[in-house]
């Protein structure tokens, strides 16, 4: 089986509407390329100081995601959007950084909320604090069935956590997902090389679309939107700058590679 998917990097900003007509563009040129699916960054519709974007949170049934709802019917294609601000109803300060899929029917086929938060020093100066202001998901979802493939959720800093991405391959995972907003000062030392840690391990396909650029807010996103195959090898990788890539997903590499280096059978579970 091979499809089709568009890898969309973009710039989001503090104008969630102008990050709408972004995601429209990108999405209408999905469409004409060909895409059955289009791959979204962590906070798409809204990037700003984390303190902020709690006011432009929204239920899942609210007017935001009607747009992106009717955005995937009228181009019939499917929607991964990767990192969504999404209304807490146990804690009114905080919100969950949600990933969506929405089928080309526009229907909301399965959600996931960031399970890891981001807390880090990432110098003396530059301290991050995540969870000031979300709050963390509780559960992995299982892995999606799309036109493309089945489908394993996370989001960003997920991909420092080996273990759900191990929990997706033996639920069925063939690509997984991890929709970013990835520092440029980790970027440069850790973005690729983790990802392709996560398709080896796993012999799937890794699809990671990316902010890149400088955010209103003055934070730097390292971009570089990329897919890497079950074998670990780079097929398709972003300069800077918006934009779509291309790229076809032949799910036959993944059984193959599952064929020459089965490590999902060999796993030791009597131990661990």
């Amino acid at each position: 089986m091979s499809a089709k998917i568009a890898v969309c990097q973009m710039r989001s900003c503090m104008n969630v509407q102008f990050n709408m007509q972004t995601v429209q563009r990108q999405v209408e040129e999905a469409a004409k390329g060909g895409a059955v699916m289009a791959f979204f960054p962590e906070n798409f519709n809204y990037m700003g100081p984390l303190g902020t974007a709690l006011e432009h949170a929204q239920p899942l049934d609210g007017s935001y995601m009607a747009f992106y709802k009717q955005l995937a019917q009228n181009n019939s294609i499917w929607l991964s959007l990767g990192g969504f601000q999404q209304v807490c109803s146990e804690d009114s300060s905080k919100y969950y950084n949600t990933h969506v899929v929405i089928d080309s029917s526009g229907n909301l086929v399965e959600t996931y909320s960031k399970l890891h938060l981001f807390d880090v020093e990432v110098s003396p100066k530059h301290t991050i604090r995540e969870s000031a202001s979300v709050m963390p998901g509780q559960k992995i979802s299982p892995p999606v069935e799309t036109p493309c493939g089945k489908l394993g959720l996370s989001v960003c800093y997920d991909v420092r956590f080996p273990e759900i991405y191990r929990r997706m391959a033996e639920l069925g995972a063939e690509i997984l997902t991890v929709p970013a907003a990835f520092l440029e000062r980790t970027g440069y030392a850790h973005w690729e090389v983790l990802l392709r840690a996560r398709a080896i391990e796993n012999a799937c396909f890794v699809v990671a679309s990316a902010q890149e650029g400088k955010h209103d807010s003055g934070r730097v996103s390292y971009g570089h939107s990329i897919v890497v195959d079950p074998w670990g090898v780079v097929v398709a990788q972003a300069s800077q700058g918006p934009r779509v890539l291309l790229v076809d997903i032949d799910l036959q590499l993944v059984q193959e590679t599952r064929g020459r280096i089965p490590v999902l059978n060999h796993l030791r579970k009597d131990v661990y």
